[in-house]
Order: structure tokens, then sequence, then C-alpha cells
């Protein structure tokens, strides 16, 4: 269990860094749809990465417990 989280982690940093990529690129090219579209994509890779890393800290504690 703990290497698939590891595994969906790297995956959403992945997604994160290439939204960021994107959002650089709407900046340099003036592109205000790149832009926009970035900001969105990092904003909902962030949204899918909050579940992921809240049920993560949750079962690290479960495990200290026992």
């Amino acid at each position: 269990m703990r290497q698939e989280i590891k595994y969906q982690l790297a995956g959403w940093i992945l997604f994160i860094i290439c939204a960021i990529f994107f959002v650089a690129s709407g900046l340099k090219n003036h592109d205000i749809l790149t832009l926009i579209g970035g900001v969105i994509f990092l904003i909902a890779c962030i949204v899918f990465l909050i579940p992921l890393v809240r049920s993560n800290k949750k079962a690290e504690n479960d495990t200290k417990i026992i």
C-alpha cells in the first residue's frame, strides 16, 4: 500500500511540474489561453493531491500508534 501511495504521489508531482511549465510557456509567449489552462491544470493537480497527502499522513499516524 505504501509503495502505491509513493507512485501516486510521484505522478502528481510530475503533473504539477508539467503545469508549471504550461504556465511559464503562457507567460513567455503572452498566450492568455495557455496561461489560464496551465493555472487551472495546476490548481486541479493540487486539489487531487490533497486527499492523497492527508490519507498518507493518517496512515503514518495510525502505524505510529500501534
